[in-house]
């Protein structure tokens, strides 16, 4: 079993039907039941949830349906936090994810699906390439320079995977990459082909939101992926987290969302509370994974008494709950964590929290009276483009004919959101950019007003260059429609609830990333003290840095917080959950995906799972 799988099974996320059954992991028929005083006796803990995105969500929901009391904590005056969406030329439009990562077993999916959300899982076998003058290349050449690619990332992953151990932690993807061609080089490969395969590697850096020269090889099996296909979110995720949402805060009596509401400041050392044994909630099912008795503190003789923590907000408000569960981001951790904790945090946790790198993905939409690079009918209906005439993926190499710093790297992978299932579709340009270059054009336009004719200009020149290239472009014939009608670019680097970022990725010099994201889970041993952490860089391994590890590391806390009190954990439908006593395994689970070098991926394939 690969360490992605042996982590996905062993993975508190799991509900008790829904352990994997495939796996190598010694077990025995029956899991022993946790005695009572391994267990906090109480009545069902009061719990602030921080942060009102995936994890959040899904963290509050399950508690609540558990009988826990719930304050839902948000800083902004919305939920779903990096999971937003905006209107752009009267189109909506994913600020933040556009994808579903592996749909077997992914409970994104189930809600895409739940809420008649569309989704397009993209094509595989066409794609268009823009060389670093700035030429087409033929269509057949771009799929064969992107399947070699293909090849080399599944090859990276086994390797990764299987020798992470032994490899050199300054070693990157891209000269593991580098490597490889050359050695194909040094077999007959002309070296044209061995500059456009070490330009097409690049379009890794809209993955993971930074430049392939800065991934770790040595813990590339980390941005693996579930099983199934990497699905785009046609309709957007606005009906995923309206659902997310109304299931979270629709108990009335349990959960209090409080928006607008900034936690600045977490103490742990504010108290400590005798528990109501007589009062208790203790079922007799709380039985757990092997780790969960180091969520109580061990320091309570027979655990007759726990701590408190409490929270102070902007407006230095303070409130004491028995346990809090922090799903702010990793960028908002890093940048916070030395002044909101008392006491500090231990000095291995913030040590993980410094060591795993918090990407730089941002989005750019550029709308067009009409799709130009399309085919058209004479009558100008968009939905009578002729979507088989272009591809709807675009990739540009770093382009020589774009004046730009030569140490950042300008390549592009951009979507063609004129190909999205009707109604969905419109005439759109949706440009990935990433690392540096992201960095750039978050600056310049950082305190622009959105719209306005400078924010408008400053984005034009930055994406004509590019789109100026697609066929059709013609801006002398007005019947082209080939000026654009509006702008839109998120600004997450300038975003401090969003930790000035997008999500974890795993950089060069990165010694024990694996170890890090286990200790984030573990909230660095806090949780006995009742500090708990969860969001897309707790999640399990084959989730990271997507809205389904979001969500499963919500899932994982609630569970585990269950389980400290002594709570049955009560599933959608009012199913009492039990633990793994009979080992009974029910539906379609989640798993690993296989890579298959003679079956690319379309998403992988062109860089845009994201």
């Amino acid at each position: 079993m690969s360490r992605i799988s042996l982590d996905l099974a062993n993975s508190a996320h799991h509900g008790p039907a829904q352990r994997p059954t495939s796996s190598t992991i010694p077990s025995s028929p029956m899991h022993p039941i946790r005695h009572a005083s391994t267990m906090v006796a109480n009545k069902a803990p009061h719990v602030a949830v921080v942060g009102a995105g995936f994890a959040g969500l899904r963290c509050a929901d399950l508690l609540a349906r558990s009988g826990v009391k719930v304050t839902l904590f948000e800083a902004r005056d919305r939920i779903g936090g990096r999971v937003h969406q905006i209107e752009s030329a009267g189109h909506l439009v994913d600020m933040g994810p556009n994808w579903i990562h592996g749909t077997k077993g992914n409970p994104i999916m189930r809600l895409a699906e739940q809420t008649g959300t569309l989704i397009m899982a993209p094509e595989e076998e066409r794609q268009a390439l823009f060389d670093t003058e700035g030429t087409r290349r033929p269509d057949s050449e771009a799929v064969d320079l992107s399947a070699k690619i293909w090849d080399l990332v599944v090859d990276a992953f086994k390797y990764s995977d299987e020798n992470s151990a032994r490899i050199d932690p300054a070693v990157s993807l891209f000269e593991y990459f580098r490597a490889k061609i050359d050695d194909d080089c040094d077999e007959g490969l002309d070296r044209r082909k061995r500059d456009d395969l070490l330009r097409e590697a690049q379009m890794w850096g809209p993955f993971v939101g930074d430049a392939i020269e800065t991934q770790s090889l040595k813990f590339f099996f980390l941005e693996e992926c579930i099983e199934g296909e990497n699905v785009f979110v046609a309709s957007t995720y606005r009906d995923i987290l309206r659902e997310a949402g109304r299931s979270a805060t629709g108990h009335s009596d349990n959960v209090e969302l409080r928006l607008e509401t900034e936690i600045v400041h977490f103490n742990l050392d504010s108290g400590v509370v005798a528990n109501d044994e007589g009062n208790g909630n203790n079922n007799g099912n709380g039985h757990g994974d092997d780790n969960v008795d180091d969520d109580v503190d061990r320091n309570n003789n027979n655990n007759s008494h726990h701590h408190t923590v409490t929270l102070t907000t902007s407006h230095h408000q303070k409130h004491t709950f028995d346990e809090v569960i922090i799903t702010c981001p990793l960028g908002w951790l890093k940048r916070n964590h030395e002044k909101a904790f008392t006491p500090s945090l231990p000095d291995r946790l913030t040590s993980a929290i410094s060591n795993i790198n918090y990407g730089r993905l941002e989005k750019l939409y550029v709308t067009f009276p009409r799709a130009f690079w399309l085919t058209s009918n004479d009558d100008h209906d968009d939905h009578d483009d002729d979507m088989s005439s272009y591809p709807v993926f675009t990739h540009f190499h770093d382009p020589s004919y774009i004046p730009h710093p030569q140490d950042e790297a300008w390549n592009q992978s951009v979507v063609s959101l004129a190909h999205l299932p009707s109604p969905a579709a419109h005439p759109t340009l949706l440009f990935y950019i990433y690392g540096a270059c992201g960095t750039r054009l978050v600056n310049a336009t950082a305190d622009l007003p959105v719209g306005g004719d400078e924010y408008n200009r400053t984005l034009d020149a930055f994406a004509r260059p590019f789109y100026s290239r697609l066929p059709n472009y013609a801006p002398s014939d007005p019947s082209c429609c080939c000026t654009p009608t509006a702008f839109l670019m998120t600004k997450w680097q300038a975003d401090r609830f969003a930790g000035n970022g997008s999500y974890c990725n795993f950089q060069v010099g990165l010694q024990r990333g694996d170890e890090d994201i286990e200790c984030m889970r573990d909230a660095g041993g806090l949780t006995g003290r009742g500090l708990w952490l969860a969001g897309e860089h707790t999640a399990p391994f084959i989730a990271l840095g997507t809205t389904t590890g979001a969500w499963w590391s919500g899932e994982a806390v609630a569970r585990r917080v269950c389980r400290k009190y002594g709570l049955a954990v009560v599933e959608e439908g009012g199913t009492v959950a039990v633990d793994r006593v009979n080992g009974v395994v029910t539906g379609p689970e989640a798993g690993k995906k296989e890579l298959d070098k003679k079956r690319m991926d379309g998403a992988n394939l062109s860089g845009l799972a994201i």
